[in-house]
């Protein structure tokens, strides 16, 4: 074998680097080739809309006449003006990072793009100045890796993402008709018990994405997850595209699923292909484009991949993406696929060993995913000071720092209790995960973070459950939070006090994710915030009293019926 002077890493890096750039050449298309270069593809897919008879949605409409990518002179004319958005502008602005989230807040939100959800101390540092300078003094962590910043003024909004381009972080696309921040395992690359470090393909993905025009022209959004076979859990499967490290008779390969869509009450499903690592990158091209052209362009509720694959079906779907391949992919029987050990229920928090001897990570705990000025500044520093300066974001709404040596644990422990924040949680507090709620949020009907928080409180005060819950707690029908997929799933909802509303929530009880996978189903409707401690407390006191030895929450509800459960929880609330 020549010596190519380059590590294993790299090459790989290399081999997804040079796939974009074939991609973006045009290869991936009937007809493309070298020189040849591809036709506008979001005009194209209009075009066929139409010539079916089919009306435009005003969403595509507004990208018909002018490009959402050259419309930044016209946000910042709005900003020198001091003005916000109308509705498709604001719409078009977020194919910048902006959101205006008004009437619940008079101010822009701006979703970043950090892939995989690594990034440095330096980036943090630098989050939490944009934050000090141009927005509400805080960051939140999100459910796909990720950080918002909110309470931006309209003067502000594009100075935002100017900063962030100057610290190498490009929101373009975190909102609107785009691809989102891609998620992959958060321990990649330290993770003793990984198949592979998903880190490379990742960073290809990411570039690729950024910097592919066409791929600014889908119908809705679209998410892709990339999982190594790590010890915490990604939710691969509610996405898009997932990709799961697996051990094939002919070696390494990612085990495609398509179409995740929980909020839809549906799992990305098996196609029975595999794709090698250094294919990844042309094989998601291939698949973003057919859905672009296959895309509802004239039905908003119905312009995700799931459709389109509920049209064509799997295999008529796969057809058309091996037609832009000009090849067919690698199939391989369930049966003769080898998958890592499944990822621990929380294994998100706490001390663990890295593959690199003498390592550790530490996985902080955050209240709902909010984080303060000085616990920015804070986390950046101890990443700094007892790592390697980095810090992996993770879709708990949580955080790991990583490359801790063993004699540096403890004053990092000591670093992160003296900001307020732990590495350890209750079973109840570990799992719990809330949206923006109105707060923040128009669509959203109860105020989510603040009634996590009281539940939590309220819970822990009350009982000791001795093995790890998920409660999932979402404003809307949106779920941002993935309430489906919890043990305990908590939709905002409107309740009738008198002749008031007050807010409240659906109660949902029996989803699960990884080796848990199943939808949640919903035991009692509208159920008064200040009523809801109660109603769960009840649940998980008939689970820890009631359960066979070993068995799960999901479980313990899968064996009893709707009825039985929404009356134990209706009589305490």
């Amino acid at each position: 074998m020549t010596d190519t002077g380059f590590s294993g890493e790299q090459q790989e890096y290399l081999k997804g680097f040079m796939a974009g750039v074939e991609a973006r050449r045009g290869t991936l298309l009937p007809g493309g080739g070298e020189g040849g270069a591809p036709p506008d593809a979001l005009r194209a897919a209009q075009d066929a809309t139409i010539a079916r008879g089919g009306k435009l949605v005003p969403q595509e409409d507004a990208k018909r006449e002018k490009h959402p990518l050259d419309r930044w002179e016209e946000m910042a004319a709005r900003a020198a003006s001091g003005a916000f958005p109308k509705p498709i502008d604001d719409f078009i602005g977020r194919y910048h990072g902006l959101f205006f989230v008004g009437p619940a807040q008079d101010a822009f939100m701006c979703r970043l793009r950090i892939p995989g959800g690594i990034l440095s101390a330096h980036q943090l540092d630098g989050i939490a100045e944009i934050a000090r300078d141009c927005a509400g003094p805080y960051a939140d962590v999100t459910t796909r890796a990720n950080l918002q910043l909110r309470e931006i003024p309209a003067a502000r909004g594009i100075e935002v993402v100017a900063r962030l381009a100057e610290l190498g972080i490009i929101p373009k696309g975190t909102g609107a008709d785009n691809i989102r921040n891609i998620t992959a395992s958060p321990t990649a690359g330290i993770d003793p018990q990984e198949l592979v470090d998903t880190r490379p393909l990742v960073r290809a993905l990411h570039h690729h994405i950024l910097n592919t025009r066409d791929l600014f022209a889908l119908p809705r959004k679209f998410n892709i997850s990339v999982c190594g076979g790590g010890a915490v859990e990604v939710l691969e499967e509610t996405n898009d595209i997932s990709l799961r490290a697996v051990e094939t008779p002919s070696g390494l390969r990612y085990r495609l699923t398509l179409g995740g869509i929980t909020g839809h009450r549906d799992f990305a499903r098996p196609t029975g292909i595999v794709v090698k690592p250094e294919e990844a990158v042309r094989v998601c091209d291939a698949i973003l484009r057919v859905f672009i052209a296959e895309g509802d362009r004239t039905d908003r509720k119905k312009a995700r991949l799931k459709y389109v694959l509920d049209r064509l079906g799997m295999e008529g779907f796969v057809g058309l993406v091996e037609q832009r391949l000009g090849a067919a992919l690698e199939r391989v029987a369930e049966a003769d696929l080898r998958h890592a050990p499944p990822p621990a229920k929380h294994g998100h928090l706490g001390i663990h060993a890295q593959k690199q001897a003498g390592l550790n990570y530490i996985g902080v705990v955050t209240p709902v995913g909010r984080l303060t000025l000085p616990q920015l500044h804070g986390i950046a520093d101890a990443a700094r000071r007892f790592g390697s300066g980095t810090i992996r974001l993770t879709v708990w709404q949580n955080l790991i720092l990583s490359d801790i040596p063993d004699a540096a644990l403890s004053a990092a422990c000591d670093a992160i209790a003296a900001l307020a924040l732990g590495w350890q949680a209750s079973n109840i507090r570990g799992g719990l995960v809330a949206c923006t709620g109105n707060a923040g949020c128009k669509f959203a009907a109860s105020n989510t973070k603040r009634h996590a928080a009281e539940l939590a409180a309220f819970l822990e005060a009350r009982i000791a459950v001795d093995a790890p819950i998920n409660i999932h707690l979402t404003g809307c029908h949106h779920s941002c939070a993935q309430h489906y997929i919890a043990d305990i799933g908590l939709l905002g909802a409107k309740v009738e006090r008198g002749e008031d509303l007050v807010e409240g929530y659906d109660l949902h009880v029996g989803g699960g994710s990884g080796p848990e996978q199943k939808i949640g189903r919903m035991i009692l409707p509208k159920v008064a915030a200040d009523a809801l401690g109660p109603a769960v407390l009840a649940l998980l006191g008939a689970w820890m009293r009631d359960r066979a030895p070993g068995e799960t929450f999901q479980s313990f509800t899968a064996r009893h019926d709707d009825a039985a459960l929404a009356a134990l929880a209706r009589e305490a609330a």
